[in-house]
């Protein structure tokens, strides 16, 4: 497989991924898998949680995609792995480091996209129950949710 195709691929997989994401967020996590998820609707779940387990629903594929597509010398297989992979890390970052700061490693910020991310999840957060949830996805936001953060953002520059 050329590396080229490889590179399109795993990029492809990465942003298929949002919407896999997406739907698993709201059918599945808000859905029959709620007791896994419910906790992280909690206002103070602690580091751990039972949605953390989510981690593994998604690292599983991917380690398979690409041990077995490496093994079998099946690139595509190991390119969609590398894809979900790629995601995994992008979630991990913008989910646990910026939006709830489980580590604290990027405190405040006033840039546009990680303001509005942050404000999306906080909508999707006032729920605390399963339904009539809101903002399931997490890279890509609703055009509302940008609205309102350049609104704010014009308003504190007056």
């Amino acid at each position: 497989m050329h590396w080229f195709l490889f590179i399109v691929i795993l990029l492809a997989t990465f942003f298929i991924m949002e919407g896999i994401t997406w739907l698993t967020h709201r059918y599945i996590m808000h859905g029959f898998l709620w007791y896994l998820h419910q906790d992280h609707h909690q206002p103070n779940p602690g580091f751990f949680e039972k949605n953390d387990a989510f981690f593994l629903i998604f690292a599983i594929p991917s380690w398979l995609c690409i041990m077995l597509g490496m093994q079998h010398q099946v690139y595509t297989a190991a390119a969609i792995g590398f894809g979900i992979a790629l995601y995994g890390f992008a979630y991990f970052v913008v989910h646990e480091v910026i939006i709830h700061q489980r580590f604290k490693w990027f405190t405040r910020s006033n840039n546009t996209y990680i303001r509005t991310i942050r404000w999306a999840h906080k909508m999707h957060h006032k729920h605390m129950d399963k339904y009539e949830g809101e903002s399931f996805g997490m890279l890509f936001v609703a055009k509302k949710y940008w609205q309102k953060v350049k609104t704010d953002k014009l308003r504190k520059a007056q």
